[in-house]
């Protein structure tokens, strides 16, 4: 990860929680344990690579638990830790805001 511009916690946890997936990954997880593939088919246009760095960086952050089955062929799960369930409701009220504050010319654009 980059280095900090200052000690700030916002900038922290904006490096963690920036870019297109690490929401998306809290959003979908909040239903429960997911598999990789599960959670690809959830983000199709995440690729194979994306999506395993985004998992590592939150897994560093303390936010997804990865679980490990011994057997072939290897099966892993994801699922929120503790501190993950609580970032819900506050991407939650994200989504809430952009609903409430946006008008629907803007939903259209993007």
């Amino acid at each position: 990860m980059k280095d900090l511009v200052s000690r700030c916690p916002i900038e922290e946890v904006m490096q963690v929680l920036s870019g297109r997936w690490p929401t998306l990954l809290i959003y979908y997880l909040q239903e429960g344990t997911k598999r990789f593939g599960e959670l690809r088919r959830d983000n199709p246009t995440i690729s194979h690579r994306m999506l395993t760095l985004e998992l590592r960086k939150l897994q560093e952050a303390g936010i997804v638990e990865r679980t490990e089955f011994e057997g072939y062929p290897l099966r892993v799960e994801y699922n929120l830790t503790p501190a993950g369930h609580q970032l819900v409701p506050l991407i939650d009220a994200l989504g809430d805001w952009w609903e409430t504050h946006t008008s629907a010319d803007v939903h259209e654009v993007l």
